[in-house]
């Protein structure tokens, strides 16, 4: 009890104290029923980190632009008609990863068969640390655990939330301490990821199961691509899912139009990160990740990758979400120069 009443004095606290004149207030709002904790830019809603444990991690969802159109998939936790209904762990914006000590962090959800459960591992969210509205500074604390609750490692991030000139940004630090002997082994599901709306899906003419008016799922021949015209490109100016996937890159780009808009988010890798600049692990039917551990599990040509630490040894990975409108390859430059300097 004296844990729940230190978090709500925390969060109390953060909310109304405001930022610059030129910079939107952050405001972070405690929903301890719904187990989550709203953000909001002004009055403006911005997103959510939820920590339900039947989602098997902490995420962020949704997540929505400073115009109110959400970017990220409504399937599983609230879906909309016609989207894809694969991949119940693409939720959000998430961080984890496919091969820690041979658990799947990456793949864990609610799907997984009873008996399968023991292959997978769960990042349960732990407290809440701080929430800042000043800075938009949120910190928290979760455990990488196994099937019997045996804790891998400790996670520390800090989200900072800003939104300027309608350009919103998610920076996310995340500092992993291990309990135990830890190896992260090569694997191309990984690391910051988020699973996109429809619109930000490339055009596809293959059959897929979907979810239909009525809420059934319903396998259709051949999808509708109306409205749907999702692009990736990266640094090097490589173009959709075939040049962008299994590239190494310091930032990669997916455009699309949603209800006349048109909007970009860039996912920003850091140099302070193990094997920058990182792959990228776009896929062309809405899953948008960088991986900074995936190595020859994606690039044949890469130098192997194994990260080991032992009891006490720590690593941090720095990533920025960059949501904007038609963000030009100089305008995103800009950003990654910033974030690593920053």
């Amino acid at each position: 009890m004296k844990k729940i009443i230190n978090t709500l004095i925390v969060l109390i606290v953060g909310v109304g104290v405001g930022c610059s004149s030129s910079t939107p207030k952050i405001d972070f709002k405690y929903n301890g029923e719904g187990k989550q904790i709203d953000v909001y830019v002004g009055t403006e809603y911005f997103t959510s980190l939820i920590y339900s444990d039947t989602i098997g991690k902490p995420v962020l969802y949704p997540i929505v632009t400073a115009s109110g159109k959400e970017i990220t998939r409504g399937y599983p936790l609230h879906p909309r008609p016609f989207e894809r209904t694969d991949h119940p762990h693409h939720v959000g914006l998430w961080f984890s990863f496919g091969d820690v000590n041979g658990l799947d962090f990456w793949n864990s959800s609610f799907a997984i068969e009873p008996e399968d459960k023991p292959r997978y591992g769960s990042i349960k969210f732990r407290e809440i640390v701080e929430a800042d509205s000043k800075t938009g500074k949120l910190t928290t604390k979760s455990d990488w655990v196994d099937f019997n609750n045996a804790i891998l490692l400790s996670e520390k991030t800090t989200y900072f939330f800003a939104e300027n000139d309608s350009i919103r940004t998610i920076e996310r630090i995340t500092e992993l301490t291990a309990q135990q002997q830890v190896t992260f082994t090569e694997n191309k599901e990984g690391l910051i990821g988020m699973r996109m709306d429809r619109v930000f899906e490339e055009p596809s003419d293959k059959s897929k199961k979907i979810l239909a008016a009525q809420e059934n799922v319903t396998e259709v021949p051949v999808l509708n691509n109306e409205e749907v015209d999702g692009v990736y490109r990266n640094a090097e100016g490589l173009i959709g899912e075939k040049g962008v996937w299994g590239k190494r890159s310091r930032w990669v780009a997916l455009r699309a139009e949603k209800e006349g808009e048109v909007i970009t988010v860039v996912i920003l890798d850091h140099p302070g990160n193990s094997n920058y600049p990182g792959w990228s692990h776009a896929r062309g039917y809405g899953l948008f990740a960088h991986n900074n551990l995936a190595g020859r599990a994606v690039d044949k040509d890469a130098h192997p990758v194994k990260l080991e630490l032992q009891p006490g040894e720590k690593v941090v990975f720095k990533h920025k979400v960059v949501i904007g409108g038609d963000l030009a390859d100089e305008k995103i430059n800009a950003f990654s120069a910033d974030f690593a300097e920053g």
